[in-house]
């Protein structure tokens, strides 16, 4: 048998990878089992509450660092997409209380869609590079579109447009859409009725 391996180099060479191959894979799995990471379950309800427009007003670079941010003890009012409906979704969530949203980080808009002007289009591409979604169709020196029910109303593709041929269009209200208005804060309420006390003196 020896013999045997020893004028075969090519059994020997696949022997000694088995051996080697047997306890490396071993303490490979072993490695996995006892080292395995496990995902933040509250980070993970909280991003499944954000509004996935990626769009980087919050100050993070994408709905789910502020996600882990929220998680780790961050202000729940930092998103201007998702609004006073996150923000009370996360209060909820979270048991603690809604807040006004922080304006610093913008204001809650009507929902928007991208729309192209399609005649206008050039085909630079920049836009396609700017969206945080996927949600632009085109090629180089192809007219580009926008595929409505990707697109999440960030408004990222509109500043690189260099025609500027990318309107924000609202989104038509349907049944689908529609939802009630949330109730304002207190906080809101006993602002507004002081500067209306403020206007009337």
């Amino acid at each position: 048998m020896i013999e045997l391996i020893t004028q075969q180099p090519f059994v020997s060479a696949i022997i000694a990878l088995v051996i080697l191959g047997v306890p490396f894979g071993a303490l490979l799995g072993f490695a996995a089992v006892k080292f395995k990471t496990e995902g933040d379950p509250i980070a993970d309800q909280v991003e499944a509450l954000l509004p996935q427009t990626q769009c980087g007003q919050c100050s993070y670079p994408g709905c789910r660092p502020y996600a882990e941010a929220i998680a780790n003890g961050e202000a729940i009012n930092k998103c201007p997409p998702g609004g006073e409906t996150t923000i009370h979704a996360l209060a909820d969530l979270l048991d603690v209380e809604a807040v006004p949203l922080d304006e610093e980080h913008g204001e809650e808009n009507i929902k928007t869609v991208a729309f192209v002007r399609e005649d206008e289009c050039i085909g630079c591409t920049k836009c396609i590079q700017a969206c945080p979604v996927d949600a632009i169709l085109g090629a180089a020196k192809q007219m580009h579109t926008i595929i409505a029910s990707e697109c999440t109303g960030c408004d990222l593709c509109v500043e690189p447009c260099p025609v500027d041929c990318i309107d924000m269009l609202p989104i038509e209200t349907t049944v689908q859409t529609w939802s009630w208005d949330l109730p304002k804060p207190a906080e809101v309420i006993a602002t507004d009725k002081n500067s209306g006390d403020e206007v009337a003196a």
